[in-house]
C-alpha cells in the first residue's frame, strides 16, 4: 500500500459524506477498510478509532467544503456506482407462448390507487412476457358503488401506468348471460332460489343445515326463477343460491349467492334490470367466457376461487391456473374512494389527485414515475407472504429514476433579505446537474443593490454563527448590511461555515405544495423559467414537480426528498 492508510480513510469520507447528505457513517468506511484491507482485521480496534476521528473531523466540514476538497483528491469519486438491479417475476405454470389471457377487474367506484397498480402491474408484466392478452373488465354489478367517471378514469390510470389493455368488457352489459347460465344451474340442480329470512339462510347454513327452499323439485325452483325475473319479489325477499357443500369445513365456502334483487338504478342501464349477479357468479362465468388462463389476485380472494372453482365444475369447464399473492397493508394513506369522493364534495380535498391521497392520479401529480411503481410491485413478486408497503422504497426506486434527469435549483423557504456590502459585484456559477456539465451551469452576478434572500431559519443560524456562505457565490460576516468576506470555500473547513441556498432580486415567488397540503412558500431562482422539464430538485429541499411556471409565479408539487 503506497498511499497512508488515513488519506485512504478521509477520501472515503469525504465519499461518504458527499453521497449522504453531509454527514459520513464511520461504520460504512469501517466496512470498506476491512473488506479491501484484510490486513487490519487484527488491528480493528485501532483502525476504528482512527476512522471515527476523521469521519469527526469530516462531518465539521459543510457540504460545500467535503465536495471540493474529494474533487481535488480524486474526482471519480464523486461518480456514484450504481449496480443494475435485474427486476424480474418467476415463470407461470402452464403457459403457452402467445395464448396466455389475463384480466384486470376493477370496481368503477373511482380511479385506481397505489393498492389496484400490484395487480395491474403483475398481469401486464406477465401478459408482455409471453405474447398473451390482457382483458379489462369492469365488475360493475353493484349498483350503489360505482362512479359513472371510473369507466374513463381507470383506463387513463391503467394508460398512465403503461398497462397494454387488448380488450375490454362491461358486466353491466352481460346481465342476460348471467341470467341464462344461473338457469341452466338450476335446472341441473346446482342451484336453487330461496325466499328465507336472510338471517335464517345465514344461520342455517353456519350450523351446516340447508334451509327449507334447498331441495325444492326443480319445476319449483324454476317457477320461483321466472317470477325472479319477472319483478314478482320484492328487494330482500329472494335470492339464487349456488348450492356447495353445506358441511364444507369452511363455513365461507357452504352455499353461496348468485343473483339478489337491488331497487337501486344503475347509472349505465338505469332500472331496466332488478335482478343482479353477484361477483362469484359473474367472475366465475366470465374467466370462463373470455378464455382466462391464469387468475392472478391478493389471497383475500381464497374463498372466492373455491366458491368459483363450484360453477366451473358444474359446466364441466377447464379453470385457469390461479395464483394468489400475500395481503399489502398500505399505511398512513387516505385510499378508500367512498371517503375521498366525500371528501371531494365537502371541499376538504381539491380533486382525485389531491397529494394527500394515494390515488394514481395524485401520485403523477407529484412526480412519481410509472416506472418506479413497476418496479416496485416486480420486486414484490407474487409470493403469499404478507408485505407492508414502503412509500421510503418507493421513493428511493423513484429517485433513481429522477435524479438524473432533475436539473438543480435554488429555493428559499420563508425568505429574509440581506444587503450586502464591501464589494462592488459578486459573481459566481454552478451546473444545472453536478453530473451532467453537458448540460451548462447557472451564472450568478450581484451588483447594484446588492441584495440576497435566504430562508428564515438560515438566517437564524447566521445572526448565531456570525458568518455563513451563500452556496456557490461567496462567504458573509453577519451584520447589518452583511459584509463580503471573500469567496474562499477552504473557510468551509477552517471555522465550520455553513453553506445556504440564496436568490437574488430578480427571483420569483414560489408556492410548493406538501404531501400533507401544506404550502411551503418562498422564493425560488429565476433561470428556472428556462427549464423544460417538469421534475427538479430544489437543493436540499427536495424533488418537486412543477406545476405551473410564469414570471409571477412558480407552483411546485412536493415529490421527496
Amino acid at each position: 500500500m503506497s498511499e497512508p492508510i488515513e488519506d485512504i480513510i478521509r477520501k472515503l469520507a469525504l465519499q461518504n459524506a458527499v453521497f449522504f447528505k453531509g454527514k459520513a457513517n464511520p461504520k460504512a468506511i469501517v466496512g470498506k477498510i476491512l473488506g479491501q484491507y484484510p490486513e487490519y482485521r487484527a488491528k480493528v480496534a485501532e483502525i476504528t478509532e482512527t476512522i471515527n476521528g476523521i469521519v469527526e473531523d469530516v462531518n465539521a466540514m459543510g457540504f460545500d467544503a467535503q465536495k471540493a476538497e474529494l474533487e481535488k483528491a480524486d474526482p471519480s469519486m464523486l461518480k456514484k456506482e450504481k449496480k443494475e438491479r435485474v427486476y424480474e417475476l418467476p415463470d407461470l405454470e402452464d403457459v403457452e407462448q402467445g395464448k396466455t389471457v389475463m384480466r384486470i377487474a376493477p370496481g368503477p367506484s373511482g380511479p385506481l390507487h397505489i393498492g389496484h397498480t400490484r395487480v395491474s402491474v403483475l398481469n401486464d408484466e406477465y401478459t408482455k412476457r409471453y405474447e398473451g392478452k390482457l382483458i379489462l373488465r369492469f365488475e360493475d354489478t353493484n349498483p350503489e358503488k360505482i362512479d359513472p367517471e371510473a369507466y374513463d378514469m381507470i383506463p387513463e390510470d391503467l394508460d398512465w401506468l403503461g398497462v397494454k389493455i387488448h380488450q375490454k368488457f362491461i358486466q353491466s352489459e352481460r346481465f342476460e348471460t348471467y341470467y341464462d347460465l344461473t338457469r341452466k344451474l338450476i335446472e341441473q340442480g346446482h342451484a336453487y332460489v330461496c325466499t328465507c329470512d336472510p338471517d335464517k339462510w345465514r344461520s342455517m347454513k353456519e350450523q351446516k343445515q340447508a334451509c327449507p327452499c334447498r331441495d325444492l323439485p326443480v319445476n319449483e325452483q324454476m317457477e320461483r326463477y321466472d317470477r325472479m325475473m319477472e319483478g314478482g319479489y320484492e328487494e330482500g325477499k329472494a335470492i339464487a343460491v349456488v348450492k356447495t357443500d353445506i358441511a364444507h369445513p369452511n363455513p365461507a365456502i357452504r352455499d353461496f349467492v348468485a343473483l339478489r334483487i337491488v331497487d337501486a338504478p344503475h347509472p349505465r342501464t338505469g332500472t331496466k334490470y332488478r335482478v343482479y349477479p353477484m361477483m362469484n357468479l359473474s367472475v366465475a362465468i366470465d374467466d370462463h367466457l373470455m378464455g382466462m388462463t391464469h387468475v392472478i389476485r391478493g389471497k383475500d380472494h381464497l374463498n372466492n376461487t373455491e366458491r368459483q372453482r363450484y360453477v366451473f365444475d358444474y359446466f364441466g369447464w377447464k379453470q385457469p391456473v390461479y395464483h394468489h399473492y400475500g395481503l399489502v397493508n398500505i399505511p398512513d394513506t387516505m385510499l378508500k374512494t367512498s371517503l375521498i369522493k366525500q371528501s371531494i364534495k365537502e371541499g376538504q380535498y381539491t380533486g382525485w389527485d389531491d397529494v394527500r391521497t394515494g390515488t394514481v392520479r395524485a401520485l403523477e401529480r407529484r412526480g412519481i414515475r410509472p416506472e418506479a411503481i413497476r418496479r416496485y410491485w416486480v420486486e414484490s413478486g407474487i409470493k403469499s407472504v404478507d408485505i407492508t408497503f414502503s412509500w421510503d422504497n418507493l421513493y428511493g426506486m423513484n429517485r433513481d429514476i429522477i435524479d438524473p434527469v432533475s436539473d438543480r435549483y435554488f429555493f428559499v423557504q420563508d425568505p429574509v433579505r440581506y444587503d450586502i456590502e464591501g464589494i462592488d459585484s459578486i459573481t459566481g456559477n454552478a451546473p444545472l446537474h453536478p453530473d451532467h456539465p453537458e448540460r451548462g451551469s447557472k451564472e450568478y452576478v450581484v451588483d447594484g443593490p446588492k441584495t440576497v434572500f435566504i430562508s428564515e431559519k438560515d438566517s437564524k443560524t447566521f445572526s448565531q454563527d456570525r458568518r455563513i456562505r451563500l452556496k456557490d457565490l461567496c462567504n458573509l460576516e453577519y451584520s447589518m448590511p452583511a459584509r463580503y468576506a471573500g469567496n474562499d470555500v477552504s473557510d468551509m473547513r477552517k471555522g465550520g461555515l455553513k453553506a445556504v441556498q440564496w436568490v437574488g432580486r430578480k427571483s420569483i415567488p414560489c408556492d410548493v405544495l406538501m404531501t400533507d397540503g401544506t404550502v411551503a412558500s418562498g422564493l425560488v431562482e429565476d433561470s428556472i423559467l428556462e427549464e423544460k422539464a417538469d421534475t427538479v430538485q430544489f437543493e436540499r429541499f427536495g424533488f418537486v414537480r412543477i406545476e405551473k411556471k410564469d414570471p409571477q409565479k412558480i407552483v411546485a408539487v412536493y415529490t421527496h426528498d
